[in-house]
């Protein structure tokens, strides 16, 4: 139903430190810029760096992952770590190092079986939740699909265009937060039909340019196009 993860939106304080942050630790290139949001290149992703100015705003200390081939693991941990605190964690056979940005985004590097070289895609978003329940059969009516569950914190990890996991407010690994007002975008094949699936609970339904964006019941802004 969700085709494709089109951007994540992170909200920074200033502009020109969040773009140089991520250009000079994480390569990534400038798509394009305005004078309150800046645009990143992540694999087939767009991470928008974004000033408090309307809504929807950028997410408030997200949690997100950046997938990049497993041959290069260990290149990234060894520049990162001249400079960060790393904190590693090894999920199955693949590892995964964090670190937090200047704005206290929680920032995941883990190995994938992609091929390719540098950072290849957003593979993962954790939203805070109010109702776990709630939040779960929001996002199942949205064709997410539950993988695991928390065995000793609220939580469930769903598969779709990327993993998103719904926490209930609390700290995880590496003290990372689920993101609060988080920004997403999505490719759909017929937006106004998804946004229905979901319209009696949603908070707000409105059409915008190309596309249809919802207010999930916990503040986060989902646009499908």
């Amino acid at each position: 139903m969700l085709d494709t993860l089109e951007w994540l939106a992170l909200e920074v304080k200033h502009l020109d430190r969040a773009r140089e942050f991520y250009a000079e630790h994480l390569d990534l290139p400038v798509e394009r810029e305005t004078g309150t949001e800046v645009v990143l290149g992540a694999g087939g992703t767009d991470l928008v760096l974004r000033r408090p100015a309307e809504v929807p705003r950028g997410g408030l200390h997200v949690h997100y992952a950046l997938s990049t081939p497993a041959a290069e693991y260990d290149g990234w941990y060894e520049r990162l770590s001249r400079t960060f605190d790393l904190e590693e964690h090894v999920f199955g056979s693949a590892r995964s190092l964090y670190f937090d940005d200047p704005d206290d985004h929680c920032v995941e590097i883990g190995q994938s079986v992609e091929e390719g070289a540098g950072i290849t895609g957003i593979f993962e978003v954790v939203l805070e939740v109010a109702d776990l329940d709630r939040a779960e059969a929001f996002y199942t009516r949205l064709g997410f699909e539950p993988v695991d569950r928390g065995e000793k914190r609220r939580r469930v990890r769903l598969s779709g265009p990327m993993d998103l996991e719904l926490w209930e407010p609390q700290l995880g690994l590496a003290d990372a937060r689920g993101g609060v007002h988080v920004d997403l975008g999505f490719g759909v094949e017929d937006p106004r039909d998804v946004a229905d699936r979901v319209a009696d609970r949603a908070c707000a339904v409105d059409d915008v340019a190309n596309g249809t964006r919802i207010l999930d019941p916990d503040g986060h802004y989902l646009t499908f196009r």
